[in-house]
């Protein structure tokens, strides 16, 4: 009985371990041949198209880093209900990575902000309501007033697996 049960185990190791080497080629091929798959934990609804995204001069691990997806439209830019969707990753110091998926090659427009005290909100402060967190935002806009013109926050992906950086700046 003992050997029938070593028998089994071997037998189905092996299937387990070949079975795992027979996707190695695959995923090889596919490197080869220019395919590329999108990197685990890609936040959005998924899609053939993603982008990778680094966030710069972070100050600290924490709370998150919150990024908001919008699409190519001004009226909809910093709007409650305007974006295509929020994701959200542990802050890391110096720089976060980010991998988003996209409906589709396009234009969209990027928000960002560190959540250090993990509240689901960007803090504000003042009669302006100007952040009082770290933000930032695709195209790496001067000052708050570049925020004004949408076309300086847009940020063109024509094909999938792009990397863009975003640079934080705290007030």
């Amino acid at each position: 009985m003992k050997t029938l049960i070593e028998s089994l185990k071997t037998t189905l190791g092996a299937l387990a371990l070949g079975a795992t080497l027979a996707l190695l080629p695959g995923t090889a091929m596919a490197a080869k041949h220019g395919v590329h798959l999108p990197p685990l934990g890609c936040a959005g609804p998924p899609s053939d198209t993603w982008l990778n995204v680094t966030i710069d001069k972070v100050r600290s691990d924490r709370g998150v880093i919150a990024l908001t997806v919008y699409p190519d439209d001004q009226r909809k830019f910093l709007i409650d209900g305007g974006s295509l969707y929020v994701a959200r990753v542990p802050a890391r110091a110096e720089k976060t990575h980010m991998c988003l998926f996209l409906p589709q090659p396009g234009i969209y427009a990027l928000a960002v902000y560190h959540d250090e005290d993990n509240s689901g909100s960007l803090n504000r402060i003042g009669p302006m309501g100007l952040p009082a967190e770290g933000f930032g935002f695709s195209g790496n806009p001067g000052s708050i007033e570049s925020l004004l013109e949408f076309r300086a926050v847009r940020l063109s992906v024509p094909r999938t697996n792009l990397s863009t950086r975003i640079r934080l700046r705290y007030p």
